[in-house]
């Protein structure tokens, strides 16, 4: 059995989010002792085996609907989102003055071109204003986007809220950021188990692991609630263009 919790797994969220696996184990009866953190994503969303994973807006709607069941979607309290809900933020250098139009025709940077927050929200952001992002690389991640323009490989990304926030907690480079815009709302990164499995219950499972989590955890990934929203919320969205992009190394 599988239980996979990518989304905000880093160093010093490792702990709260072994705590709420253990707490939704325990409301479960069953699964895996821990959470799997090596091995491809996709095998790990896509296996009969999965009891539980969180995944990302877009590839939920363009590759999983269908193959999976949405369990739910996170309330992070982010500002200016209604409850399971998030944005993206636009981040340029804190020596940057240029506003939003022009450093979207500048070096625009993306974490994975399958990506809501770090590509599609901005790409749909962009659209808005009539500009094309001058997309130049994709770094693999939203720390590394934020990292790559703080050196000056780029210098506009799209971080999800979330990300950013602990970005700003935790990372030195945060002080030579600032932040730019912000998106409209979208479905948060939603929480999904295999066709196996009785939605329901991991549901309930993990809404009471969520409200037994103690202050710390609960700090640490900013976690405060499950949402259930409806399959439309995400699938009715639009897609941005399929396109490749290269590879910009931010380490």
């Amino acid at each position: 059995m599988i239980a996979a919790l990518p989304m905000y797994d880093r160093a010093e969220t490792f702990a709260a989010n072994d705590i709420l696996w253990t707490l939704t184990r325990q409301e479960l009866g069953f699964g895996p002792s821990n959470l799997t953190r090596n091995g491809d994503l996709w095998e790990h969303w896509l296996s009969p085996n999965l009891v539980l994973a969180q995944t990302c807006n877009l590839p939920f709607r363009l590759r999983l609907h269908g193959k999976v069941q949405l369990v739910g979607s996170p309330d992070y309290r982010l500002p200016g989102c209604p409850p399971g809900y998030y944005n993206s933020v636009m981040i340029a250098r804190a020596d940057d003055p240029r506003p939003l139009p022009d450093l979207l025709r500048a070096r625009v940077l993306i974490n994975q071109n399958h990506s809501q927050s770090g590509f599609a929200a901005l790409w749909f952001q962009a659209a808005d204003l009539g500009i094309s992002p001058n997309i130049t690389g994709e770094t693999g991640g939203h720390v590394n986007s934020a990292q790559a323009v703080a050196r000056g490989l780029g210098d506009l990304a799209a971080l999800d809220a979330m990300s950013w926030r602990l970005i700003k907690r935790h990372d030195p480079n945060a002080a030579s950021l600032r932040e730019v815009a912000r998106t409209h709302p979208t479905p948060a990164t939603p929480y999904i188990t295999s066709l196996r499995q009785d939605p329901r219950v991991i549901r309930t499972a993990l809404q009471r692991a969520i409200a037994n989590l103690d202050q710390d955890a609960r700090k640490a990934i900013s976690l405060h609630a499950l949402c259930t929203l409806k399959e439309s919320a995400y699938l009715d969205l639009p897609t941005p263009p399929s396109v490749q992009f290269a590879q910009v190394n931010a380490s």
